[in-house]
């Protein structure tokens, strides 16, 4: 990045600082979803991220990056955010107790990838994404989240590390090794074997099949292909169902002759998973309004898990609000 475009954007030409940070939106927008774990309060703290950055130009001195100082400044704005909640789990049996999870839609992921403008920006890895490990992290305390993050994820040396967190080596050091031994325990097992990739023809597959057995009302197509010990979390709600024997009637209900109108089901991603996005046309409605999210995690050639979610972020997906 020339160095005139910088010295322009930090002497208080507020249009070229505007463009300049402008290019790092979007990432800082996923670093701070994985502090977070809400897309919402993801956006909060990329405003104040850039408000911050604006107000503290003086500080930025040439010895780091551009870049990594912005990150820096967003980490900083997410332990802030983290304190004034106090907002912290001790242990996840699921993604229940996260009663802020969001989804991120793949759309927007998309937007972080290397490009000409920015050579050294890094495809957001789905291991790093998944809804799992996104919960996952919120079990850390603040400090060790920001010290696991910049570490594994972004690969931050330990001395940038201990820079962002204000503290000596030793201590970022030591974060990181609590963090590490933390998501661990948390984590799926399979989580060694989580390849960055695009989604699987059998999760392609899955999907259409999902989408398919909704819209036609068809609850043992529905449960044809859940695992038996399928589980479905809705956050905000507190709520966890667990087994087949347990979501079999939900579904007969959801589906059946009872049912609260006709569903239409379209294909999209989150958090680079699986996603239907449902639209529910009440009786004697002439349109299928935006209704929820489904989000599938497929294990073994079935759907091992559901998340849903509201339709806040229909928008967000790209997505219209009436069908």
């Amino acid at each position: 990045m020339p160095t005139d475009e910088i010295h322009a954007a930090l002497s208080g030409d507020e249009s070229a600082f505007a463009e300049l940070t402008e290019r790092h939106r979007r990432e800082l927008h996923v670093h701070c979803y994985r502090m977070l774990a809400s897309f919402d309060e993801a956006e909060d703290a990329v405003q104040e991220t850039l408000l911050r950055a604006w107000r503290s130009r003086d500080s930025f001195d040439g010895s780091s990056l551009f870049r990594a100082w912005l990150y820096r400044i967003a980490t900083n704005v997410c332990l802030d955010m983290l304190r004034r909640t106090s907002r912290h789990l001790t242990m996840m049996h699921s993604f229940a107790e996260v009663t802020w999870l969001q989804p991120y839609p793949d759309r927007l992921l998309d937007e972080v990838a290397p490009s000409d403008e920015q050579p050294d920006a890094v495809a957001v890895a789905r291991e790093t994404i998944e809804l799992a490990f996104v919960a996952a992290m919120q079990v850390l305390p603040p400090r060790q989240r920001a010290a696991f993050i910049a570490r594994d994820v972004l690969g931050w040396a330990a001395s940038e590390t201990a820079a962002a967190l204000d503290t000596s080596v030793a201590a970022a050091n030591s974060a990181l090794q609590r963090a590490r031994a933390t998501m661990q325990n948390h984590l799926p097992a399979r989580r060694a074997e989580w390849p960055a990739r695009e989604l699987n023809e059998e999760e392609r597959t899955l999907l259409g099949r999902f989408i398919d057995a909704h819209e036609r009302c068809d609850a043992a197509a529905a449960v044809a292909i859940a695992a038996q010990d399928l589980r479905i979390t809705m956050p905000p709600h507190p709520m966890c169902f667990e087994g087949l024997a347990m979501i079999t009637p939900l579904l007969e209900r959801a589906l059946g002759e009872d049912r609260d109108g006709d569903w239409r089901l379209l294909p999209t991603q989150a958090n680079r998973m699986p996603t239907a996005a449902s639209y529910l046309r009440r009786p004697g409605d002439s349109e299928f309004r935006a209704f929820k999210f489904d989000v599938l995690r497929v294990e073994n050639g079935v759907i091992a898990e559901i998340t849903t979610f509201g339709p806040e972020l229909f928008p967000a997906f790209g997505l219209p609000p009436t069908l």
